[in-house]
């Protein structure tokens, strides 16, 4: 094109070229770079070998070729398409040409699509990084597996879930931890990340737990196509119904079992909520109004010079406002817990019988996860030492000002501390795990058929639900109705 202006005799203002960039993309700096010089008539003539250089959107041929071109004084030329806007009775051809473009890429992007979906049927992983746990197999990108450090932390999400933790409160724990939340985890190992690092420390937050408690790819369930573009010339994503997911099973190794995953999915559906503290009561979500069927919601007593006591009561007494749709239902949130408790242990004690435990060694996957983590903690560290090293002398001999090198080495210093926090906390915990023994398991079983503390997860497992009447006033007496699910 270069040639061709100057055997025209045009002057050159600027040569704008996108890389790698798609003909579609109205986003291209160098593009918009153009469009804008053109704007403030900074030169009279757009020349491109072909119209499709230019753009293959027919949306972009009509605004800027045939629409503000002509107000900004600005003629277009594509060589190879004879196109030229002096030219009257040129206009007809440019429309074709551009409606031809815009086909190719529709049929294209067609193409694209059905490859794809063809991978996503046959459980081939497709996308860019894989979720928190798994990283993608060396010796088959389409092919995802478990990524041992990460995964013993996603298990330990599903456990604290299991106890009762709720999403904050397992946010909290694994900060105080020093644990780093998933993006900054493939920061620090140098792998593509789909978000950017943000300045922070690498905290996590409910959201993320949220959506790790709800992702069925921990149970070894390929899904994929849960969103999609609107269309091959957008870029905006819409989420689509479950039914139309591409859900393929076995496909790779599971972090989280079956039962484990269904169950804390079934804690999750009673939308259970805390009391501030981040943990759920014993019985939230599972006790409803005997009469109107709804849910009871708790409420707690704070009278100045007198114990906390906290109960449950008809949600919709307690949400009706003047005009009560029902009675209040109410009663001692910590009685129930001890009635509820109570039953379920003498159901166990007397029905179930511990047989003698056939155990086979087990590897420790925790123990070999916290030793990874120690492994790579501790090399990451000796390259920040070897760091800070060739940092100062790169001060000494003048590479670096003053100011930049205490900028850069009060960011090692920060990253280093926080990496020794994290490794003592390790070695703490490695030095309290002992291997465990066939006696002291069976001991520790047997200690847990008591039942001191009934654990919600066991409660949720056994209570279908539990209905409360309403308190007689005469008689004083109330009426509690466990279902339950055996």
């Amino acid at each position: 094109m270069t040639h061709y202006a100057i055997d025209h005799g045009w002057d050159i203002y600027s040569i704008y070229c996108d890389e790698d960039y798609s003909g579609a993309d109205g986003l291209r700096p160098d593009f918009n770079r153009m469009l804008a010089a053109a704007k403030a008539k900074k030169f009279q003539i757009v020349l491109c070998k072909s119209q499709s250089r230019f753009t293959r959107d027919m949306e972009l041929v009509e605004k800027y070729i045939h629409g503000l071109f002509p107000i900004w004084g600005i003629r277009f030329i594509a060589v190879a398409d004879n196109a030229d806007t002096e030219v009257k009775g040129n206009k007809k051809a440019r429309q074709i040409n551009g409606l031809v473009n815009e086909w190719y890429l529709e049929d294209l992007s067609e193409n694209v699509r059905m490859v794809f979906d063809l991978k996503r049927r046959e459980g081939q992983y497709i996308g860019g990084f894989p979720i928190y746990g798994y990283r993608k197999d060396p010796a088959d990108k389409n092919h995802i597996i478990i990524d041992p450090e990460a995964a013993e932390v996603v298990r330990q999400i599903f456990r604290w879930s299991l106890e009762g933790h709720g999403k904050q409160n397992i946010a909290a724990m694994l900060n105080d931890a020093g644990v780093p939340n998933p993006t900054r985890y493939k920061a620090e190992r140098g792998w593509t990340c789909n978000h950017p690092v943000k300045n922070d420390l690498g905290l996590w937050n409910k959201t993320t737990i949220w959506r790790i408690l709800h992702n069925e790819m921990y149970t070894g369930v390929m899904i994929q196509g849960r969103r999609k573009k609107v269309s091959y010339k957008s870029k905006v994503l819409i989420d689509m119904p479950a039914d139309r997911w591409y859900r393929v099973e076995g496909t790779h190794e599971a972090i989280i079992d079956r039962e484990t995953f269904d169950m804390v999915q079934k804690n999750l559906a009673l939308r259970s909520k805390t009391d501030g503290s981040g943990e759920v009561h014993l019985l939230s979500g599972l006790v409803k109004c005997m009469d109107c069927g709804s849910t009871m919601s708790k409420t707690t007593n704070c009278q100045q010079g007198r114990p906390r006591v906290s109960y449950l009561r008809c949600k919709l007494y307690a949400d009706s406002g003047k005009a009560k749709r029902c009675t209040r239902h109410a009663i001692r949130l910590d009685k129930l817990e001890e009635l509820v408790s109570d039953r379920i242990r003498y159901y166990v004690q007397t029905y179930y019988k511990l047989e003698p435990l056939d155990i086979q060694p087990v590897r420790d996957t925790r123990r070999d996860a916290l030793e990874q983590e120690q492994k790579t903690l501790k090399a990451q560290w000796e390259k920040r030492s070897q760091a800070l090293k060739t940092l100062y002398l790169d001060k000494v001999s003048g590479i670096l000002t003053d100011g930049q090198f205490t900028d850069l080495n009060h960011s090692f210093l920060e990253e280093t501390n926080r990496l020794e926090q994290r490794l003592s906390k390790i070695e703490a915990e490695l030095s309290q795990e002992k291997p465990r023994q066939q006696a002291d398991l069976t001991a520790r079983a047997k200690e847990l058929l008591k039942l001191e503390t009934v654990p919600r997860e066991l409660v949720a497992a056994l209570v279908e639900k539990i209905e409360i009447g309403e308190r007689n006033p005469d008689t004083g007496k109330q009426q509690v109705r466990i279902t339950w699910k055996f």
